[in-house]
Parts: C-alpha cells; structure tokens; sequence
C-alpha cells in the first residue's frame, strides 16, 4: 500500500485576501471545506495542515488536524509543504500538496491522481487537469478575456506530460471558431518525497515569476509534471483567488450542492 501525506498549505497573510484560510463560505470556513474534502477520500493517507498563523493552527487544532508551523518566509504552498513534511517525520511515498483553499475540489479527483501516480514508478510529479467544453468552454474563454487572473490552462504532448502551464488561454486558436475543448489545470500536485525537496531546493524561475505559478519552476528545471485528465461528474471547478469568487463559488454551490454533507 502506498503510503500518503496529504498536506494543506493555509497560508493567512495573503496580500490578495488577508485571512482567506478562515474565511467562511455558505457558513463554514474555508479549511474546514477543504479539510472535510481531504478526509472523504478513499485512500488512506495521513492530514496535516502547515501554517505560519497561531490562528489558523489553532482552528485546525479544533477540528482534529495535524498542524506543523511553517516559516512566513515560504515562497510559495509547495515550498510551505516541503518544510511541513521535513518536519512531519512521516515516510511518505507519495506528497500530495492539497491548497486550502480548494473548496469545490471533488475527493474523487485527489484519488485518481493517487492512483494514477501509484500505477507509474516513472511519475516525479502529477496533477490534474479537467477538460472544458460547451457551456463550461464559453464561461471559461469569457472570463479570462474579462481580464482575470482566475484559471490556469496546460497543454500536453502525447506521452500526458505537461508543456506548459499558463494564465493565459493555450494553446492559441488562430481560428476561434474552431476551438471545441481546453484543458483547465487544477492546482492539486502529488509528489515523490525526493522530488518535493529538489524542487524547494532551486530558485524561483524566470516563467515562475512572470506567471506566478510555481509548477512552472520544475519545468524550467527539466522535471516532468505528468497531467492526469479527470472528470468532475457534472460538477463546475472554481478556486478562490480574489474575495469576489466567495459570490462565485456559493453561486455553484446553490446550484449544484455541497460536495461533502
């Protein structure tokens, strides 16, 4: 069996949205959802919450989590992870790092990553991508040519293995009209013990810092991030970014109900 450490980076100062992990969606807070989603899935693993805030350790203390203090100087979540499981004394095969504030992530997902990544000894890293078509297509294209940030898309070569990652729509369509699907990235990572460090290890890349996406420094590097391609049953991907997406995601949960009851 293989043996899993689900970590939950919950970072407080947030120069976006100040005390996002805490703040409440529909009533209940953020990590609590997120909590709750690491906790139905069907693999077994072991939860922690890594913080640098006595406030958030002390709400995931109340709700049975794990919780290992982090330096306030992590660069980035998987930098947050990589210091929490040095420190987790855990021997982990594979390092899920699972952001606190993925509140409309289904736990399904997180299990077909697990299984796709025990299936392969070749896998450094996967992650999951959902991918967008009709209505879920035009809503996606609409809100990016908005001008927001919201959203990563990836694109793969033929193997499954991530190209690139992007903020912006790829792969461009010359013709417009012909574009039928997107593969929309999910920030989920899981990761081999040894490859989480290296990564930690190395500095920021130049795409990593015009993008302000951290996958993109272990493509700089020449490590492969294997895309799994999932499917969300009829459900709609939202992340909480901004303090606008609050609206946006309790708008997909009167719609489509809570994930977890």
């Amino acid at each position: 069996m293989m043996r899993t450490a689900i970590i939950m980076p919950a970072r407080s100062a947030s120069t976006r949205f100040p005390g996002k992990p805490l703040v409440h969606i529909k009533g209940v807070a953020m990590l609590e959802r997120v909590w709750r989603i690491a906790s139905s899935i069907s693999h077994q693993a072991k939860l922690a919450v890594a913080t640098d805030s006595q406030d958030v350790a002390q709400f995931a203390e109340s709700l049975g989590a794990s919780v290992i203090m982090t330096s306030p100087d992590c660069r980035t979540g998987t930098d947050r992870v990589a210091e929490a499981y040095a420190a987790l004394n855990f021997p982990a095969d594979a390092v899920v790092s699972l952001q606190g504030d993925a509140v409309l992530l289904p736990p399904w997902v997180i299990d077909e990553v697990l299984t796709a990544f025990a299936a392969d000894s070749a896998i450094q890293i996967t992650t999951p991508a959902v991918r967008l078509n009709g209505q879920a297509l035009h809503d996606f294209v609409t809100h990016k040519r908005s001008g927001s940030s919201t959203g990563t898309t990836v694109v793969t070569d033929a193997k499954g293995n991530a190209l690139y990652f992007s903020k912006g729509i790829i792969p461009y369509c010359r013709d417009e009209n012909a574009r039928t699907d997107l593969l929309r990235h999910i920030g989920l990572y899981c990761y081999r013990p040894e490859v989480l460090q290296k990564f930690a290890s190395l500095e920021e890349g130049r795409l990593e810092k015009l993008e302000k996406l951290e996958q993109l420094r272990a493509l700089e590097n020449g490590i492969p991030i294997r895309v799994v391609e999932v499917d969300y049953r009829g459900r709609t991907h939202a992340s909480v970014d901004n303090p606008e997406d609050i609206a946006i995601v309790e708008k997909i949960i009167d719609t489509e109900g809570e994930i977890i009851n």
